[in-house]
């Protein structure tokens, strides 16, 4: 038994051997020198930041940035504003809703860079100075939080459901408030928070 084991173990480290003197004879002499001075990753130094230019919450920003970055990334990590939030990141939960020219938009789903010449609104740029938007007051008159942590992207998305003109009902505000999940349950009290922004014309 302890022979057959010592025959496996020889023939598996054959094998990996035999794999990598393989790999090293096919492999250009090129590539091996470059691999050798880690140029690939001097070349992905060089180019990986390009150009982005975007308005968020009325202020203009020019900089460079990894084309792999996200916009909630970009607006979290890059620009400190952490009121978007960083829930499921698949685009499921709503956590980070943000409006991109007046549209409602999952911010983990798309790149910073395809925001280019766009204008970004988060839920700090909602506000004016002081003085809360009629949302933002609803929901805490009807009481459409609890712990808080999805509420800047219900607040976002209550107030692009109001201007795409999908608030007429109950049933029409659940609906199009869907994409949006609430942990605790605040779904009734979201509901009359919008309503009566609605009534108000408030957005």
């Amino acid at each position: 038994m302890a022979k057959e084991k010592s025959s496996k173990e020889s023939r598996r480290n054959f094998l990996k051997k035999s794999t990598l003197i393989t790999v090293a004879a096919m492999a250009p002499p090129a590539a091996l020198k470059a691999a050798e001075e880690q140029w690939d990753e001097r070349l992905a130094a060089a180019i990986e930041n390009v150009p982005l230019q975007v308005e968020v919450n009325g202020s203009m920003h020019q900089v460079k940035i990894d084309p792999r970055v996200t916009l909630l990334d970009f607006l979290r990590e890059h620009l400190h504003l952490t009121g978007t939030k960083k829930g499921c990141d698949y685009g499921q939960c709503g956590a980070c809703t943000v409006h991109v020219d007046g549209q409602r938009v999952n911010s983990c789903l798309t790149l910073a860079v395809m925001n280019d010449g766009r204008k970004v609104t988060t839920i700090e740029g909602l506000a004016n100075g002081k003085d809360l938007h009629p949302m933002q007051a609803a929901f805490i008159k009807h009481d459409g939080l609890q712990c808080g942590y999805c509420t800047p992207g219900q607040i976002m998305s209550a107030v692009a459901c109001i201007r795409e003109g999908h608030a007429g009902t109950d049933e029409e505000i659940r609906e199009f408030m869907s994409g949006n999940i609430c942990r605790c349950g605040a779904y009734p009290n979201i509901v009359a928070a919008i309503k009566e922004v609605k009534g108000g014309a408030g957005v």
